[in-house]
């Protein structure tokens, strides 16, 4: 068992856009500190990081990993995320277990959408980071592009700490800003290198950007400014401590190039790691107390009473759950009892692990600041606080983003409803990003998800894990429907077999209600003309008759029937017999009534960076969409329009498509309108389709 010194500890996200490096550099971190003895890559196939089969058919990281490295005294704690936007809810809430991050940025691409939408994720997070400009021995690379890229979409200085010698395939290494040294690397993963003399041919480069980055770290602190006004210059441990405050306080952003696939410039960032805060100097341990709700502050201190959060929960159809827990305060032992305050009950631990990758090495305790990984928790969840039972804490429960796709699906095998069923509730327990239901209205399994590479890995989880394959579709629309028109009708039911018969005599009124209305039944009856005992059956009736629609077999809304006459039989009437009535009344009246298809319309707002207004305001249109306006936000623009859901089953991949995955929308019921009347055959023949194979 290790247990390390909390001061010591870094526990540190690394993220950026899908293919910007996370896993390649989280490979050479973990060679570089001895941890693994050769790089692996994922065009290999072979990384410590990317193991699920999903991850290696795609190449490409779809759930957030854990690893660790112990490296000139830090014990370091990666987590690699995911960077493609089907998957960044898991590196969102991945980043509850850190204290800073690592954002890379391809010298090639620079910032893409994913780029922005993870620095918003460790800005609402408060995480101090560094910024390492990756790929600066690929074709096109471009350091200084890449910086200003940065300080435009970061809002904050980009303040480089070490600058790259060359570019393509004339990289060879790094400039140390602070001693003033180059550092020559070799092409052969090794991470050697030397420290040279600066070539001349960059000296006035260095020049320039050794004294932005004085001017940067003097600004951080009074004294340090003051010495640099005074002397012009600062020392080199001046340099580090303002280096320190600036990072760990946000004020600027250290800014570092290399190439983790060659394994150049990655010892630095290690080394400017330990300038990231640890458990420590990180942001104060703050959650309320579930029996009073005041609020309690802890330290990261193992004396501390035990607190954690689950951010990440692993379901294996034969091992069971493993849940992994970032330890704020305290410590918990192999086997131990403790609370969980998030759902109230009290939950006994299994055996404990640290992580590596896919490896998981069972340790007798996590103290304080350390992450690691409980087994076969029955009942705690993703994002759940774990506790002491006698000195309860509480942190704010982790809200996810709502999902933007929905798919019907159905078993490919009849007999895998259930089986179907039970391995979904599996994966929503491991993947909060998804959402599973049963749409009593349209008979159909709904799963819906952040993206459709969200819902096809899913499938593929499904075969693989629990053996059930699933067909994927497009969701029916709940469609309604309603008349225009009053009318008056008899309905009447006779049925005489030779003894006792059926007898059952309404007068029906059928009349419109404003939008929204629902059904409103009205008794008129006078003078007994019908017993009262049958007026509930003469609505029930009517109820029924409505549930199977007019004209597609969709529910009948927004419509009064009131019931104003008839007659009955001593003998022969009965509840069923003015059941039956009422039914055939309405039937009759809704063909007088001009009977309509009605669609739900939706209220969407969506996002989108300036330069797409247009193509989306267009898309929008297209898809019979009524704008209601559009607000200036920052660095983009909030439409607000009603869309029927029909037109918008798909949107997603389209709104992903027009704006370069940037943009982004909510969508909420409004309410139902009537269908344009060139799309009702289609619509009717649709549902019939759909009927007949059902």
């Amino acid at each position: 068992m290790n247990t390390y010194n909390v001061g010591s500890i870094r526990n540190v996200g690394i993220l950026s856009h899908g293919g910007g490096g996370k896993t390649t550099l989280s490979e050479a971190i973990l060679f570089n500190s001895g941890i693994i003895e050769r790089m692996g890559s994922t065009g290999a196939c072979n990384t410590v990081m990317d193991y699920e089969p999903e991850e290696i058919s795609r190449k490409t990281s779809i759930s957030s990993s854990v690893g660790f490295s112990n490296w000139d005294g830090l014990h370091i704690n990666l987590i690699d995320t995911p960077g493609s936007y089907s998957f960044m809810e898991d590196t969102r809430i991945s980043l509850s277990g850190v204290d800073s991050a690592v954002i890379i940025v391809s010298a090639i691409s620079g910032i893409k959408a994913e780029t922005e939408k993870v620095w918003k994720f460790v800005s609402d997070a408060g995480l101090p980071s560094i910024i390492f400009v990756n790929k600066m021995d690929k074709e096109t690379a471009n350091f200084q592009k890449a910086k200003k890229e940065i300080e435009k979409a970061f809002g904050l200085p980009a303040v480089p700490l070490y600058i790259p010698m060359g570019a393509e395939a004339g990289f060879e290494g790094v400039v140390d800003l602070i001693t003033g040294k180059a550092i020559r690397y070799g092409k052969n993963q090794s991470g050697i290198f030397t420290e040279t003399d600066i070539p001349p041919d960059i000296s006035e480069l260095v020049i320039g950007y050794r004294k932005e980055l004085i001017e940067k770290v003097a600004e951080t602190e009074d004294a340090l400014l003051e010495g640099y006004l005074e002397k012009g210059e600062l020392k080199e441990d001046e340099i580090k401590k303002g280096l320190l405050s600036g990072a760990r306080n946000k004020k600027f952003l250290p800014l570092l190039a290399g190439s983790a696939y060659n394994n150049i410039g990655v010892k630095q960032l290690m080394k400017m790691i330990s300038f990231l805060p640890s458990p420590i100097e990180a942001q104060p341990i703050i959650g309320i107390n579930p029996e009073n709700g005041e609020k309690i502050t802890r330290k990261p201190d193992p004396n501390e009473p035990f607190s954690a959060r689950v951010f990440k929960t692993i379901v294996d159809p034969f091992v069971g759950s493993l849940s992994y827990i970032r330890v704020f305060s305290g410590s918990i032992g192999a086997d131990a009892p403790f609370l969980n305050p998030t759902r109230g009950h009290m939950e006994k631990g299994g055996h404990l692990f640290i992580i590596q990758g896919k490896k998981y090495t069972q340790t007798n305790k996590l103290e304080a600041g350390e992450i690691g990984a409980i087994a076969k928790l029955k009942e705690t969840h993703t994002g759940d606080t774990i506790c002491n039972d006698e000195n309860p804490i509480r942190f704010d429960k982790i809200i996810t983003s709502k999902p933007v796709i929905s798919v019907a699906i159905e078993p490919r095998l009849k007999k895998d409803d259930e089986k179907v069923i039970t391995s979904l509730a599996k994966l929503v327990e491991e993947d909060p990003a998804l959402n599973f239901h049963h749409d009593d209205e349209t008979k159909e399994m709904i799963l819906s998800g952040m993206g459709q590479l969200h819902l096809e890995v899913t499938a593929e989880k499904l075969r693989r894990k629990f053996g059930v394959e699933i067909n994927m579709k497009a969701p029916r629309v709940p469609y309604r429907e309603t008349i225009k028109k009053s009318a008056e009708v008899q309905g009447k039911y006779k049925h005489q077999t030779g003894g006792h018969g059926q007898y059952g005599d309404t007068w029906l009124h059928l009349e419109p209600l404003a939008r929204g209305r629902g059904f409103e039944f009205v008794d008129k009856i006078i003078g007994g003309a019908i017993p009262r005992q049958f007026i509930p059956a003469v609505e029930k009736g009517i109820v029924e008759a409505m549930q199977k629609g007019i004209l597609a077999g969709f529910p009948v809304v927004d419509i009064r029937v009131t019931l104003f006459d008839g007659s009955y039989h001593p003998v022969d009437s009965s509840e069923m017999a003015f059941k039956m009535a009422a039914s055939l009344g309405f039937k009759k009246a809704t063909s007088e009534c001009q009977s309509v298809l009605l669609e739900p319309a939706m209220n969407i707002e969506v996002s989108v960076p300036d330069d797409c207004l247009g193509a989306a305001i267009g898309d929008i249109n297209s898809r019979r969409g009524r704008i209601l306006g559009v607000e200036p936000q920052t660095k983009s623009q909030k439409i607000k329009a009603v869309v029927p859901l029909a037109e918008m089953l798909k949107y997603a991949n389209t709104l992903s498509s027009l704006t370069g995955a940037r943009g982004i929308y909510t969508m909420t019921f409004f309410r139902y309108e009537e269908v344009p009347p060139h799309l009702i055959k289609k619509i009717i023949e649709e549902q019939k389709t759909a009927e007949q194979t059902t």
